[in-house]
């Protein structure tokens, strides 16, 4: 599933133009990176948690050549699922 798909189901349980809709979903998404920036972690009941995560300085290797290279640190944000989309049913 991508954004436009996200957009076409909000706007059907809304009865909303598409417009309207990507206005939403848009909205909900700026606010969603804001917190995360702001407060490192954005919980979302019944759904998961976003947490941003440092990641430490570490020594990568080119397969090819077998040329070590440094990666620096770098911040990166992970998702750890709630109990209830855990709990569902896998198809």
């Amino acid at each position: 599933m991508i954004k436009a798909d996200i957009v076409k189901s909000v706007g059907e349980a809304l009865n909303m133009k598409d417009k309207e809709a990507l206005a939403v979903v848009d909205a909900i998404v700026e606010s969603m990176k804001e917190v995360i920036i702001r407060d490192k972690r954005l919980e979302v009941r019944d759904f998961g948690v976003f947490q941003v995560k440092e990641r430490k300085e570490r020594i990568g290797r080119n397969p090819k050549n077998k040329k070590e290279y440094p990666i620096p640190p770098r911040k990166v944000v992970t998702f750890k699922s709630g109990k209830e989309i855990k709990n569902l049913p896998r198809s």
